[in-house]
């Protein structure tokens, strides 16, 4: 088993140290790379959000007047509640070649092998730089990272290309699926259930959009993509609550869903489908009963899919960094497609699986990471050569 550098081993304990779960700051840890960076003679940029307890961080290793490739990472992981741990999630454990821990997976050890090699890239001459880039709130929505987009787009010079370092067992990808996750609440009238028909029954309401969404889901199969598993597009109904009791009609419903679409469909235009047959099909009956009844929707999250394609610049040295000639395609989300969307055209590629992230003993296999070394030290050789 080849065995990553012990200071990329050191800086993923010291990551995973910090506890970054989506609902608290990162600061912590976006100070710990800011004063690392410095340590090294690398200044950097932190984009915070409107509360000023997160931030996200831009740095760039090499001339600053000329687009280079940006490593992108997210900083938040998801939460341990609930979840039986063999050891504390936040203290990385090694054994069996491997290294445990919150965000050992997704993805705090792509972040870690880009640290450790920064005092190489401080070293080399660059004809083009490296950028890094590091958010937060990618796990609620891939919510951080847009105020860092925004911010590149207000530089002088942004990035000519992305790589995303989400686990991928260290393959290219080059598409993935879009999101659109969705909350919606029905208002309806209480009353005694003896005499239903004189209440909107919001259970029941929600009950025939579900039903809609289910059939939507099954037409999606009709579009093929074998390069996704699944191959097709997905709705899914993942949360919903109603009623205080038997015997009252209940006043109210809310439901959470998602909609995953293969590149080149739009979850937006299945939202619109949706809510126009709500507002045609069942508010006017719920309104003749009581003006008062009607149907209102939240957007919770969303990402656009990625299509980038395998001849690009991008992904043509993706796969010649990684050794392989192919592409892959995945169907859960990554800021790529964010990146890409903003006109930096992205590919995402990083250690570990996906299989293992967001579970209880999370992991990383020692070998993953020194794979991902090695794919970053060829990335500094192109970034060297004239």
């Amino acid at each position: 088993m080849t065995r990553p550098s012990d200071r990329t081993i050191e800086l993923i304990h010291r990551l995973v140290g910090f506890d970054t779960v989506s609902r608290k700051s990162n600061l912590r840890l976006i100070e710990f790379v800011r004063d690392s960076l410095a340590g090294l003679g690398v200044d950097s940029i932190l984009i915070p959000d409107e509360t000023g307890t997160k931030a996200n961080l831009f740095a760039t290793i090499g001339p600053k007047d000329r687009p280079g490739i940006a490593l992108s990472g997210h900083t938040d992981v998801v939460p341990v509640d609930d979840q039986n741990w063999s050891s504390d999630p936040f203290v990385a454990v090694e054994k069996n070649g491997k290294i445990y821990g919150r965000g050992t997976a997704d993805m705090k050890s792509f972040v870690a092998v880009a640290l450790a090699l920064v005092p190489e890239m401080v070293e080399a001459q660059f004809s083009a730089p490296i950028h890094l880039a590091f958010s937060y709130d990618e796990e609620i929505g891939c919510v951080g990272v847009r105020g860092l987009i925004a911010a590149l787009a207000r530089m002088p010079v942004k990035p000519m290309a992305c790589i995303v370092g989400e686990p991928t067992g260290m393959k290219v990808v080059t598409a993935h699926k879009g999101k659109a996750a969705m909350r919606c609440l029905v208002h309806g009238l209480a009353c005694h259930s003896a005499m239903a028909p004189y209440g909107v029954n919001a259970v029941e309401t929600a009950a025939e959009i579900v039903t809609y969404l289910r059939a939507m889901g099954r037409r999606l199969r009709a579009r093929c993509d074998p390069g996704f598993d699944p191959p097709f597009g997905t709705v899914h109904t993942g949360t919903i609550s109603g009623g205080i009791a038997l015997n009252i009609v209940p006043a109210e419903c809310i439901f959470d869903f998602e909609i995953r679409t293969l590149p080149g469909e739009s979850p937006e235009d299945l939202i619109d489908e949706v809510r126009e047959y709500a507002d045609t099909a069942l508010v006017p009956d719920m309104r003749a009963i009581s003006p008062l009844a009607g149907i209102t929707w939240e957007a919770l999250s969303g990402f656009p899919g990625l299509a980038t394609p395998e001849d690009s610049d991008i992904a043509q040295l993706a796969k010649t960094l990684s050794g392989s000639n192919s592409a892959g395609k995945v169907s859960f989300g990554t800021e790529a497609g964010l990146f890409h969307e903003a006109g930096i055209p992205a590919v995402v590629c990083g250690p570990g699986g996906i299989a293992e992230a967001h579970k209880p003993d999370e992991f990383v296999a020692l070998d993953q990471v020194a794979r991902c070394e090695d794919f970053l030290r060829r990335l500094i050789g192109r970034m060297t050569a004239t």
